[in-house]
């Protein structure tokens, strides 16, 4: 019976695409003295071998004007949205969907193909193949309605360089410029490449600008090529200085003095202000209402008196200030001071502007949260930030939580609750605090920050224990440089305090050492180190990687003053049990970027726990997960495993989430766009947690070589709202291998039982 349900759905499903399909047909709307542009091809001829043909080719084509409407699934929806609002009562969904969707009409008759043909010979000429040639063919097809173009190139030998050298000698820049020049890339038989000139004089701009000419430009650059002796198309190729180049442009520029003006009002108005002279710089603020202390922000600000301009010091210096996290703008401006036209030196005044965020600010989240074992409910949180609490740049984030989850199942569980209260507070501080002294010299691109945090949390369920965890922790957070980013806590201790458990609970962990094992570890004390590299700063790149390694131990240190159990019990630390294990994550991402917004996107997971000295197992808040928005999207969070287990022989399944202290996921995810700010995705998930250790109350639990035939797997689609790097996503997804189920029936792609997964940002 089910095969024919599902027979009848994908019919159902069919025949309202095919309508879709129809309904959005264009045909039927244009003019009868038009054809619709379906775009055009590009076949490229040498009289000669290309070095990277395709990369020609490819810059050739974006000459390749106008782009025809886009299309979806066959479709061209923005032009059937416009098409449906020039009627003359469209409709108020209509006028929505062209404004929204719409695109203009691109008709063939609108293509000018001489003028792409002369724009095809200009793109090969600035790439060195002279006297090339360029047609074009028309294609018209009356019946459908389209029409396209045929262009053909006939690519000539290319002009090759012999030389390159700078001309003149009189003026102080070109000494500078000399050695510049000798570190150039251009090297003999190089094929003449006009934006490779372009970036040429580009790069010695930016070398000029660090070594202090405020007013120097790339266009006083210019390259000459002479092919006068040589017959067989190759060139000497000459850079020199325009002529009339303004004076001030041809000298360097020290800084003379620095002014910082902490609490800027970018609305202009102005406030009597003080100035407090500090480390050769001028703070200026008023100085009985001080917004932030010169001796913390000078670490921040790089510039210094007396040295030249530098751009990349000013963008340091902004970078470094963002930072911090209470500016909301950050602008350093320049000013030429009174200079003689002979003097060989200019002078500048910096003013760095900095426009604070608001002091106080308080964040409202409510969630709504379902799990695996038929828990939901609300969960509200309350954030109130202090911005600058010292004056020192420091953030205080004070966070209260309320929760409450009921069980919906209609099971002998059914009617259980759950009460969640929690408050933390963090305090972060934009500088070093250590007993040791670090040179600051270490920390060339940022300085490190100080965070310490302070967490409470509550849990009361109903018919089973009360439980009060607290955690704090201390420790450091820099970056290396615009990659990479490192996270060390040299103090981290977790305090698990279980009280007024009821009968049933006492026999649950009566029956499962494993997890009364986990609870008993009441005292976690440790160090925690997180690498990362974030590849995806590069936005444009074609390969991007994202590597996470986390690193956490505890129990090491406390082991040395710890008191011996006696009778085989566990060791004591000022009469708690403690924790002692080793963790080690490993987190990869690989995205390839192939245009057009289009992307494959890959991810690979894997961790393991290990529990030794005077923990059997890791601690329960310690262990592994998996399903959910972030993980495997065909399976609902913390319902996936550990190993083949199934949970549908234990009175325990519903009690607690399901984790293990091994766990591995891999993710394939092909993201495109559909239209403006909204994206899609078709995506593959597969993964599972195990146990090293068997654990009789979680029969297939166990970790094995078999392993692989272990893993969830399901597959989806998605649908994302992308606007300016916000992104909201729904993703739907089914099941096609279960691991729970018996060997031989673990292949069944549910399609008809899928899981909604919402989530704020992209999963990998």
């Amino acid at each position: 019976m089910k095969k024919y349900r599902n027979i009848a759905i994908i019919s159902s499903c069919a025949a309202i695409l095919l309508l879709a399909m129809q309904s959005c047909g264009v045909k039927k709307f244009i003019p009868e003295d038009e054809l619709l542009y379906e775009g055009a091809t590009l076949e490229v001829n040498s009289d000669t071998i290309v070095k990277d043909k395709a990369a020609l080719k490819s810059a050739l084509e974006q000459t390749l004007i106008p782009e025809p409407n886009k299309k979806f699934l066959g479709m061209r929806l923005g032009l059937y949205y416009y098409y449906k609002a020039q009627r003359e009562n469209p409709g108020f969904l209509n006028r929505w969907l062209n404004d929204k969707f719409g695109e203009e009409p691109v008709y063939y008759s609108d293509v000018e193909p001489f003028e792409v043909e002369k724009l095809l010979i200009n793109r090969l000429e600035n790439r060195g193949f002279f006297y090339s040639t360029a047609s074009s063919d028309g294609i018209e097809k009356e019946e459908k309605k389209v029409g396209s173009y045929e262009y053909t190139v006939g690519v000539r030998e290319p002009y090759t360089m012999e030389t390159y050298q700078l001309e003149g000698d009189s003026l102080m820049i070109l000494n500078d410029l000399k050695p510049l020049v000798a570190e150039t890339k251009f090297e003999k038989g190089m094929r003449f490449d006009l934006s490779a000139m372009k970036l040429e004089r580009e790069r010695l701009d930016r070398e000029l600008k660090q070594k202090g000419y405020y007013n120097f430009n790339s266009n006083f650059l210019i390259f000459e090529a002479d092919t006068n002796q040589y017959d067989n198309k190759r060139f000497d190729l000459y850079l020199r200085l325009k002529k009339d180049v303004p004076e001030k442009s041809l000298i360097p520029y020290t800084v003379k003095r620095i002014n910082i003006y902490p609490n800027h009002n970018v609305s202009g108005d102005s406030i009597a202000a003080d100035t407090v002279r500090f480390n050769d710089k001028n703070f200026i603020q008023p100085r009985e209402e001080l917004f932030f202390k010169p001796k913390r922000l000078d670490p921040y600000v790089l510039i210094e008196e007396g040295k030249n301009y530098n751009p990349q010091t000013s963008s340091a210096t902004a970078r470094r200030l963002s930072s911090i996290g209470v500016y909301k703008f950050v602008n350093i401006q320049y000013e030429e001071l009174d200079t003689n036209p002979n003097d060989s030196i200019g002078q500048l005044e910096a003013n760095i502007y900095l426009s604070p965020l608001t002091k106080r600010a308080v964040r409202a989240e409510l969630q709504a949260v379902t799990k695996s074992n038929n828990f939901a409910g609300p969960n509200l949180a309350l954030t109130y930030t202090n911005r600058n609490l010292f004056k020192g740049g420091e953030i205080l984030d004070l966070t209260g939580s309320f929760g409450y989850e009921f069980q919906l199942a209609s099971t002998d569980q059914a009617g259980l609750s759950s009460i969640q209260l929690g408050l933390g507070a963090n305090l972060v501080f934009p500088r070093l605090l250590s007993p040791f002294n670090i040179d600051s010299n270490v920390f060339e691109y940022a300085i490190p920050k100080t965070k310490m945090g302070v967490d409470l949390e509550y849990i009361s369920r109903t018919k089973l224990y009360r439980l009060l965890s607290s955690r704090a922790t201390f420790g450091y957070i820099w970056q290396e440089n615009r990659y990479v980013t490192h996270q060390l806590n040299p103090i981290s201790i977790n305090y698990v305090r279980l009280g007024q458990t009821s009968p049933e609970f006492e026999q649950i962990l009566e029956d499962n050492p494993f997890l009364r094992e986990s609870f008993n570890q009441r005292f976690i004390s440790g160090l925690t180190y997180s690498f990362t590299y974030n590849g995806m700063v590069d936005q444009n790149d074609t390969h991007q990687f994202y590597v996470n390694s986390t690193f956490d131990t505890a129990g090491n240190s406390i082991s040395l003053f710890a008191s011996s159990g006696e009778g085989g019990e566990a060791n004591t630390f000022l009469g708690l049990e403690y924790a002692q294990y080793a963790k080690l994550d490993l987190d990869v991402s690989y995205h390839f970027n192939f245009g057009k917004e289009q992307k494959l996107a890959f991810r690979l997971f894997g961790g393991y726990g290990l529990a030794y000295g005077n923990s059997e197992v890791v601690p329960y808040t310690k262990q592994y997960f998996s399903g959910g928005p972030y993980s495997v999207r065909a399976f609902r969070i913390r319902s996936l495993g550990p190993g083949t287990y199934s949970g549908e022989n234990s009175d325990n399944s519903n009690f607690f989430d399901r984790t293990g202290n091994i766990r591995f996921e891999a993710n394939a995810e092909y993201r495109f766009p559909i239209v403006n700010f909204l994206k899609g995705a078709v995506f593959v998930d597969a993964g599972n947690v195990w146990n090293s250790k068997e654990n009789p109350e979680l029969p297939g639990g166990k970790f094995s070589g078999d392993f692989l035939n272990e893993l969830g797997m399901g597959t989806g689609f998605g649908l994302r709202i992308d606007i300016q790097s916000f992104v909201i996503r729904f993703d739907l997804a089914a099941p096609f291998h279960d691991p729970a189920l018996p060997e031989g029936e673990r292949f069944d792609f549910r399609w008809d039982e899928p899981i909604f997964n919402f989530a704020i940002g992209y999963p990998f």
